[in-house]
């Protein structure tokens, strides 16, 4: 066994467990670095398969902005974890009826010799300008431009929809306009007002 294997099965040890623990641990802040843990390891793997552009991708995206805000998001809000206990052991039946159905689709297609996975080639010596950017680009502008551009579109459309959500008005929530706060003037700032000095009544003896 090369050295080579014995680093991929570390890591895909290592994936493994942190996947695990990622839906099954009930803290979420520890879910969310058990999930950088996972993504850092499936940087590793890549860069073993030499696609360094998506490794280093996978990192800076995913571990370096995603996982920061959902860390941001998760220890700002005042999640009640009683509330989210209620009812676990309820979906577990239909959890472990999709999770057993995932995982027999991932055998049969991963030990099918009609995808050609069966038997895994050495990896090919590349050429000394060979750059995997350059490739990955031209097979999605290319091979696969149509799915290219049609997951472009659906981020287009989840993003004006995030946005619409957002700059909604709702009828009970308070809003600021800046621009009429600077015209005010010196005088309304303040504003006197006179009243009449309450007459204590005459008590009656």
């Amino acid at each position: 066994m090369s050295f080579a294997v014995v680093v991929f099965y570390f890591f895909a040890a290592i994936l493994l467990f942190a996947a695990f623990r990622v839906i099954t641990t009930r803290n979420p802040v520890h879910a969310a670095l058990y999930l950088v843990l996972a993504f850092f390891t499936a940087a590793g793997l890549w860069l073993m398969l030499d696609a360094e552009f998506l490794a280093i991708t996978l990192v800076l995206v995913y571990v370096g902005a995603v996982m920061v805000l959902f860390l941001f998001v998760v220890m700002m809000l005042d999640i009640n974890l009683d509330r989210l206990r209620d009812g676990f052991w309820d979906y577990l039946p239909l959890a472990g009826f999709v999770a057993t159905m995932l995982a027999v689709e991932m055998g049969i297609v991963l030990g099918s010799r009609n995808f050609g996975l069966s038997i895994v080639p050495a990896p090919s010596l590349h050429p000394a300008g060979y750059s995997n950017t350059k490739e990955l680009g031209g097979l999605l502008y290319t091979q696969y431009v149509y799915p290219f551009e049609l997951a472009a579109v659906v981020l287009l459309v989840a993003i004006v929809a995030a946005i619409t959500l957002t700059m909604r008005r709702r009828k009970n929530s308070k809003y600021q306009n800046p621009a009429e706060q600077v015209k005010i003037q010196r005088g309304e700032r303040v504003r006197m007002v006179e009243m009449a000095s309450d007459q204590p009544s005459s008590t009656k003896s």
